[in-house]
């Protein structure tokens, strides 16, 4: 069998299993959001943290909710941290320094899981399970939350009540991400993924290129449960260094495919549940097919662009071979780079670095749009509302209509929301680039110069800005700069589009609908799954293109 061949086929594999687990988790996780039952253990929680969770939240409380659940969380991380070297299981490890210690918090807290550092060298036991793990659940709880609370917000009417935050964080957690997550790792285990609480052991005896000789000192750890999470959350954040290269993490082409899935199934599965609680699975057809049709088409650019690059040695080798694992060969490693980077992931297979220049771009130019196809956990599904809003905006200019959507008028406060939302994201990715491009000690971290040492650069600020936590590799973010700024871009990516989000869900659900009419665009159809995804590769050719100029597609072309 082929290489190519084997790409498509599990890419084939990867597409049946999302459409099995497409309507019955979808409707599941409906079900949960709208349920007013607490669970028992539920119960507890609430009691434990002083929450009424049948107490109705207007947008600025529920946003009140996120932040001081988030504040809490950096904290708490920040301060395990810095205390790491008095704690019991830190396998020796000394307490992380402050800059990294913030860097790190931060990361995991807003669902980035940017590492600057060596996690089999850096992190004990107790920082990676209490303090890690732990965030990997309730940041995707967060996202989920706030996606939800904006379904709700197109679902009311004449009301300015969003739901209760601290429920729909402890539902989305102990009901949605820890039994998926359970089921994962145990599968996981069954496929080889180590779960222990090892110390560190010295083996020896390694081929050099030349000789026998040398060690290398591996740790153990609780990694198919963190491993679990990780995708299942869109989290990323590895135990090891190598990530998803690593074998302790994913050790086989199968644990390589269903970790994809894990990425996956989440963000495209909320888009049903969108759908029903809506009154209109129709709608969220709609959004999926926007989701899946990007995916598609970013999956088949990057084989095309790995596959068949031009330069002897790639053609002699079937594919662009250069950091990637030939466990996984090029297909599989291409499914992989565009899942995580098209969604909040961040986890890696493969080096990017290594990739094609086009291939890089295109990497990049996934997390540029947003992250919305399919996205993270809620921050993909939310984020494709508010592209949707936009592209109903532009259909209403177009034919001299009040634009509207599921029944609500877009008018100058939504669409102001909604504009101060797709402007964020680019303004901290491209100040933070130049800014660091112009200071002097900055560059220094490159390893590379001209096009692919900008790219290194613009990958590090698109990343951390849109909470991907993928690296270029090749960059040195362990600095007080790369570790300070890359912190400020996340704490600023995550929470300030959350605060356009929940005050557009508040606008939207003090609204009367209003009744369709033949002039009515039909937000259901494949016309408006045009319009949008139209809108969304524009908005972001024209926001990115100068830089992309600069970086990627400089390479590519030179190449």
């Amino acid at each position: 069998m082929g290489p190519v061949l084997a790409g498509v086929l599990q890419l084939l594999a990867l597409i049946a299993a999302l459409a099995l687990a497409y309507v019955p988790l979808g409707n599941y996780m409906a079900r949960v959001y709208s349920s007013d039952k607490h669970w028992r253990v539920e119960k507890w929680v609430y009691k434990g943290i002083g929450a009424n969770p049948d107490t109705e939240m207007t947008w600025p409380a529920y946003l009140r909710g996120v932040l001081a659940f988030s504040a809490v969380g950096v904290l708490f991380l920040y301060l395990l941290m810095r205390l790491q070297g008095v704690l019991p299981g830190s396998l020796g490890f000394s307490s992380v320094n402050p800059a990294q210690s913030f860097n790190t918090a931060v990361s995991f807290v807003t669902n980035t899981n940017w590492q600057s550092y060596y996690g089999e060298q850096t992190m004990g036991h107790v920082v990676q399970t209490a303090g890690l793990t732990v965030q990997n659940f309730v940041s995707a709880a967060v996202g989920m939350a706030v996606a939800v609370a904006l379904v709700r917000g197109f679902a009311r009417s004449r009301t300015g009540e969003l739901g209760n935050f601290w429920s729909d964080l402890v539902r989305g957690t102990l009901r949605i991400l820890v039994p998926a997550a359970a089921v994962a790792a145990v599968v996981l285990v069954a496929c080889g993924v180590i779960q222990n609480f090892s110390g560190i052991h010295e083996v020896g005896q390694f081929f050099n290129g030349h000789s026998m000789g040398g060690s290398q000192q591996w740790n153990g750890g609780a990694v198919a449960s963190q491993e679990a999470i990780k995708e299942v959350g869109t989290n990323g954040g590895g135990y090891f260094n190598a990530n998803s290269a690593h074998p302790f993490e994913n050790p086989t082409p199968f644990t390589n495919l269903f970790e994809i899935f894990l990425i996956l199934v989440i963000p495209f599965a909320l888009t049903r549940t969108f759908g029903v609680m809506v009154g209109s699975v129709k709608q969220g057809y709609a959004i999926l097919a926007t989701m899946f049709t990007i995916w598609l088409g970013f999956v088949a650019l990057m084989m095309w662009t790995e596959f068949a690059h031009h330069g002897p040695a790639l053609q002699a080798a079937g594919g662009a071979y250069e950091g990637k694992e030939v466990r996984f060969g090029v297909g599989a490693s291409s499914i992989f780079a565009v899942s995580t980077t098209l969604t909040s992931t961040g986890a890696v297979d493969s080096f990017h670095s290594s990739f094609t220049g086009l291939g890089g771009g295109i990497t990049m130019l996934g997390m540029m749009l947003g992250e919305i196809a399919p996205g993270g956990t809620g921050s993909g599904l939310y984020g494709m509302l508010v592209m949707a809003v936009i592209a109903v905006f532009i259909a209403g200019l177009m034919v001299g209509r009040t634009p509207e959507y599921l029944g609500k008028k877009i008018g100058t406060r939504e669409i102001k929301l909604a504009a101060c939302y797709i402007l964020i994201t680019p303004a901290l990715v491209l100040v933070f680039t130049a800014v660091s491009m112009a200071l002097p000690t900055p560059p220094h971290s490159m390893l590379n110069s001209g096009a692919h040492g900008f790219s290194e650069v613009l990958y590090a600020f698109t990343s951390a800005s849109n909470n991907n936590g993928s690296a270029f590799a090749g960059l040195n973010a362990n600095t007080d700069w790369f570790n300070t700024m890359t912190g400020l871009a996340m704490l600023l990516g995550r929470f300030l589009p959350m605060v356009f989000v929940l005050a557009l869900a508040g606008s939207l659900a003090e609204q009367k609908p209003v009744p369709v009419t033949a002039g009515t665009l039909r937000t259901e159809k494949p016309l408006f799954t045009g319009l949008l995804v139209g809108a969304i590769v524009i908005i972001t050719g024209l926001t990115y293109f100068p830089a992309l100029a600069l970086g990627p597609l400089a390479e590519g072309l030179a190449s």
